[in-house]
């Protein structure tokens, strides 16, 4: 578990923001405003834009983790939504919300999640493969090992995990399931301890664990249509900030500001102008700083971006 500073709210043992001060600071925020924190957790991130607000501002902040509402404050000026992300206009428009200023998104999984050694996220614990953002889902981690066919793994280890032997791995799994189901993160790495050296062990286990997980949560999937429902419900001139730690996150981030769609192609008006909903702060992804990485490991991989409603 990471350790805190000293002087850190005890809010942050559930889990320590990443680029907090860059990422509210990026929200341009109007105490008046309406904002959208869309990965609450331990509300780091809507604490600060909470502080930045005045009487008549509001905060709607997701999240589909049941663990995350032990830390709401007790504000009125915040609407709490247990939900996935995935529907941020429908709970938006039923709270009468649109249109919104600024949407934050802080991606990834919490550290108290990882902590959480049940939820089967982390694979120095030994667990049942579960791996659940939301515990009421019907599809987890056991579903994925256990009876998903052999080229849908191949696709899942190559694309999220970024996996070089992703064949081999997947076809060590299906020998091994048809033995006896893995039921477990430890009977898993059991078997990525066969595709790997010693050398490479954590880096590989970590990579293919963030694989399932992403598919579990159907993480692209729910960014995707964050970022295309983003763009309906924010005003002329807010603000979208997204923070990812995958390549794949950010890829589609990057490609939707420049573009307006996922794949990066450039669809010109009569004029010229490329056809898209915002407009990047920078064309490069802003990273943590060195003192941040030192104190919190989870922000070695992050990048933000920022775009500006059109």
């Amino acid at each position: 578990m990471m350790e805190l500073p000293p002087d850190a709210p005890s809010n942050t043992a559930y889990h320590l923001p990443v680029m907090l001060r860059e990422s509210v600071d990026a929200l341009n925020i109007r105490p008046d405003g309406t904002y959208v924190d869309c990965t609450f957790g331990g509300g780091g991130h809507s604490r600060e834009i909470l502080s930045q607000l005045g009487p008549e501002g509001r905060l709607v902040a997701f999240d589909r983790d049941a663990d995350a509402i032990a830390n709401l404050p007790d504000d009125q000026r915040l609407i709490f939504v247990p939900h996935s992300f995935r529907f941020l206009y429908q709970f938006l428009r039923f709270t009468g919300c649109i249109p919104v200023d600024g949407i934050l998104a802080d991606l990834g999984i919490s550290s108290h999640q990882i902590d959480q050694a049940e939820r089967g996220f982390a694979h120095r614990y030994d667990a049942d493969l579960d791996m659940r953002m939301d515990r009421h889902a019907t599809l987890h981690a056991g579903t994925v090992v256990n009876q998903y066919p052999e080229e849908s793994l191949v696709r899942i280890f190559r694309n999220y995990g970024e996996i070089s032997n992703a064949a081999k791995l997947a076809s060590r799994i299906i020998d091994t399931r048809r033995q006896h189901p893995i039921r477990s993160t430890g009977a898993l790495c059991e078997v990525l301890s066969t595709c790997t050296s010693a050398h490479t062990r954590n880096k590989y286990f970590s990579q293919v664990f963030q694989a399932i997980r992403m598919e579990v949560n159907g993480e692209l999937l729910a960014l995707e249509t964050m970022l295309e429902q983003g763009a309906e419900v924010l005003r002329p001139g807010g603000r979208l900030v997204v923070i990812s730690y995958h390549s794949l996150e950010d890829r589609m981030v990057k490609h939707f500001l420049a573009s307006g769609n996922m794949e990066g192609t450039r669809e010109t008006d009569l004029y010229g102008n490329t056809q898209r909903p915002f407009d990047p702060v920078q064309n490069r992804a802003q990273m943590p700083g060195e003192e941040e990485i030192n104190a919190n490991r989870r922000a070695r991989s992050a990048k933000m971006r920022v775009g500006i409603k059109r």
